[in-house]
Formats: C-alpha cells, sequence, structure tokens
C-alpha cells in the first residue's frame, strides 16, 4: 500500500507562490493517478488538480485553472502542485490522493489513498 507525505504548506501574501510536495514510499507510485484536494475551514474538501501517470495528461478545477500547475517525477516519487498567484480563497490544508491507474475521476471516493496534509494561508 503506498503511502503520501505532502510538504510545502506555509504562509505567503496574496499573489505570492508555493510549491507543494507530495512524497510516495511503499508502492508503484507510477502506477497510480496523483490527485490534489483541498478543505478550507467551514468547507468540505474539494478537487484541485489531478495528473494522469505520465505526462501530459492533467485537469484542475476552474478556481485555479491558469493559476496552478500539477506535475509528477515518476522516478523520484513524487508530485508536485506548483501554485502561483496565489488568493486569500486559497488557504485551506491541501491533501494528496493517489488513485488506481484505471481511475480518472475528480471524485474524493475514488482516491484511496491519502496524505496527512498540508496547511497553506494567504494573507490579504
Amino acid at each position: 500500500q503506498v503511502q503520501l507525505v505532502e510538504s510545502g504548506g506555509g504562509l505567503v501574501q496574496a499573489g505570492g507562490s508555493l510549491r507543494l510536495s507530495c512524497a510516495a514510499s511503499g508502492g508503484t507510485f507510477s502506477t497510480y493517478v496523483m490527485g490534489w484536494f483541498r478543505q478550507a475551514p467551514g468547507k468540505e474538501r474539494e478537487f484541485v488538480s489531478r495528473i494522469r501517470l505520465t505526462d501530459p495528461g492533467a485537469d484542475y478545477a476552474d478556481a485555479v485553472r491558469g493559476r496552478f500547475t500539477i506535475s509528477r517525477d515518476n522516478a523520484k516519487n513524487t508530485v508536485y502542485l506548483q501554485m502561483n498567484s496565489l488568493k486569500p480563497e486559497d488557504t485551506a490544508v491541501y491533501y494528496c490522493a493517489a488513485a488506481y491507474g484505471w481511475t480518472w475521476s475528480r471524485l474524493q471516493d475514488n482516491y484511496h489513498v491519502w496524505g496527512q496534509g498540508t496547511q497553506v494561508t494567504v494573507s490579504s
């Protein structure tokens, strides 16, 4: 069973950038579709982005398209989320998740492994 650990969160001013990383261990990373989700205070967790087994092949929520970029390095068992032009409404705990390779979905229920989350706070 793959395990996921996120890092890279922090406090940033509006307009700034952060890069989140999600390191996988204990499984065959290249066989998983990887996704990023986020949960803001008082809100339900929502889809942010997903990436297929190999590039290209990415998908973004409307709220982040054009500002966020997902990528993966299968040699390093890591998926990244580059976040630019951050806004206060991007403040949330960000989670990475893994789904079996035949899955191509935005639905959380289709992702069977989750990281512990990393906090991103964007100040205005």
